[in-house]
């Protein structure tokens, strides 16, 4: 598979996000939309994003009970998205919930698992009273997510080596992408696109070096350059 970059329109209405989506090159195929913007805007939100053909990673990292996780599914799937998240660590019974449920869809979407938030470090592992390290954890949830049936896992690209290895055939989105000389942000373990697509990552998710970029469509081809760069 082609690794594919998803670029995060992290933004809080939808004429901002029009804005941007006028700035970027037709030459890239995913967006995703978010918890803010979702919020912000309901459903509706995708609308413009289907009317330019485009595909939709819808971010809201599920987490609830199997039933309710398992209907919320169903729900997106229904507004025509392509690749959705739920949280690994909401259990094998949800997992499986949404699995089913996303196997039952006219247009089945594909369901990735959170593992490790990427703004989360080994200290915050402590604070939350998490004693494997942040390797462990992820293959552990990686494990429980993929054997659920779930296509595949978002994690860190330093996490992302190991579970290629373990999980080949898995989906692998990585988040906290940045170029070289980039401003790392809020994120704590971040990686730039070669090394991404090195580690056997799928989808390389992008948001503020393009969107925050003097020139997004320049930032945008960058980033292109760099994921076909890698070794």
């Amino acid at each position: 598979m082609k690794p594919a970059l998803i670029v995060a329109l992290d933004v809080p209405s939808v004429n901002e996000m029009e804005a941007v989506l006028n700035r970027l090159p037709d030459s890239i195929e995913w967006y995703k939309i978010g918890l803010e913007l979702f919020c912000a805007e309901g459903p509706a939100i995708l609308n413009p994003l289907k009317k330019r053909n485009k595909k939709i990673f819808l971010d809201l990292k599920l987490h609830d009970i199997p039933r309710t996780v398992a209907n919320a599914v169903k729900t997106a799937a229904s507004h025509g998205v392509q690749l959705m998240t739920v949280h690994a660590i909401g259990g094998r019974a949800m997992l499986e919930a949404a699995a089913e449920a996303a196997r039952e869809c006219a247009n089945p979407p594909k369901l990735v698992a959170v593992t490790t938030l990427t703004s989360l470090s080994q200290e915050d592992f402590i604070d939350l009273g998490i004693g494997r390290s942040l390797s462990d954890q992820a293959l552990s949830l990686g494990e429980l997510a993929v054997s659920s049936g779930i296509d595949g896992l978002v994690t860190s690209a330093h996490e992302a080596g190991a579970l290629r290895k373990k999980f080949p055939g898995a989906l692998l989105v990585t988040p906290g992408i940045r170029m070289p000389e980039g401003d790392i942000g809020d994120q704590k373990r971040v990686a730039t696109p070669a090394f991404a697509v090195q580690q056997g990552a799928t989808h390389l998710v992008v948001g503020r070096p393009i969107l925050q970029a003097a020139d997004p469509a320049s930032a945008t081809a960058a980033i292109f350059s760099d994921m076909k760069n890698a070794p």
